[in-house]
């Protein structure tokens, strides 16, 4: 249901004066601030209306409301007013950057957002592209292989294989001759797709052999994917967050465990620009009472990770959407140098 003017303006100044002071916002009170000549009655009114499509909540202790994340997510789309960036705060933040060692830019990316949010910063360091240059296999012993992968860079990765089958060394050859002839500078997902319609002209205990190193390789070169993450403690005094043991232990599991943060960090790379997931309405976010701002950043051109800024539902997002942004073009400029 489309709202009317009168409708997004209390939403509007709701939202954020709930961001500000955290309290449950009443009808006199918007009567103040939202700048409408309407009366009390007509306000709860509209308020009414509001609560009824989902966008507004009221506690039990107050007659008051407070935004959902269905609330949120119409503000952040549709009502934000993003803020221009303090540019000697930006100035002196970006001194942190220019940095040789690509591990140190991504570490000080993160605490960047961290300094210039007051919250937590996470940086996803450089994914690594699967393709290998060369591949041996190596007989330890009987349904024993070594997997010796070489990429374009020269860095080698090892990995044991535990088979079916006995191989012998002119099979183990014969394979790894096999991919690095058809192969060689491909990345191990395309490698697996053209595998799949090549295997039938090949022995089967062959193929399986190949499969193998390809999954085997495939799960070698993700492991160096990373992140960082700066700043967790500033989240220790957002009450939001640390009000209950079981949200201070929803948090610490996040950040122990990350799989769930690289995953969410994983789908923001692909949809390009500034994402914002609420918790409450995104599955990604553990916590209902928390909000991650993402932005992917580049190599060259290349998207090749993604950084942003953990914090409370209750966040000012007009100052977190420019600070993530900002420092996304930062690292990837920084990144991007000859």
């Amino acid at each position: 249901m489309q709202l009317d003017n009168r409708a997004q303006t209390l939403l509007k100044a709701l939202v954020e004066r709930y961001i500000a002071d955290g309290q449950p916002v009443g009808s006199r009170a918007l009567s103040k601030i939202s700048g409408l000549d309407l009366s009390p009655a007509t306000i709860r009114n509209i308020m009414a209306d509001l609560e009824e499509m989902g966008y507004v909540a009221s506690p039990h202790t107050s007659a008051g409301r407070i935004p959902t994340p269905r609330g949120y997510r119409l503000f952040v789309d549709t009502l934000l007013t993003v803020q221009h960036l303090d540019e000697q705060a930006v100035a002196a933040e970006r001194m942190r950057l220019p940095v040789q060692q690509p591990q140190k830019l991504i570490a000080n990316a993160a605490q960047m957002l961290s300094s210039l949010s007051q919250f937590a910063g996470v940086v996803q360091s450089p994914r690594r592209e699967s393709v290998f240059q060369q591949i041996e296999f190596l007989r330890l012993s009987e349904k024993r292989i070594l997997l010796v992968i070489v990429d374009p860079r020269g860095d080698v990765q090892n990995r044991l294989l535990l088979t079916d089958v006995d191989y012998t060394p002119g099979q183990l050859t014969q394979s790894a001759n096999y991919l690095n002839q058809n192969y060689a500078g491909l990345t191990f997902d395309e490698v697996r797709a053209r595998l799949t319609g090549e295997l039938r002209q090949l022995r089967d205990d062959m193929g399986s052999l190949m499969q193998a190193a390809v999954e085997a390789g495939s799960e070698a070169m993700a492991e160096g994917d990373d992140m960082v993450i700066s700043g967790e403690r500033n989240l220790l005094s957002v009450s939001d967050l640390s009000s209950n043991m079981t949200s201070l232990r929803q948090m610490f599991e996040m950040f122990e465990q990350k799989t769930g943060l690289m995953q969410l960090l994983d789908v923001s790379s692909k949809a390009g620009g500034v994402q914002i997931f609420i918790g409450g309405e995104s599955k990604l976010v553990p916590m209902d009472e928390m909000s991650v701002v993402t932005a992917p950043y580049e190599v060259n051109g290349r998207i090749v990770g993604t950084l942003g800024v953990i914090g409370p539902t209750r966040m000012a997002y007009e100052r977190v959407i420019p600070i993530v942004d900002i420092t996304a073009k930062l690292l990837s400029n920084a990144l991007s140098q000859p």
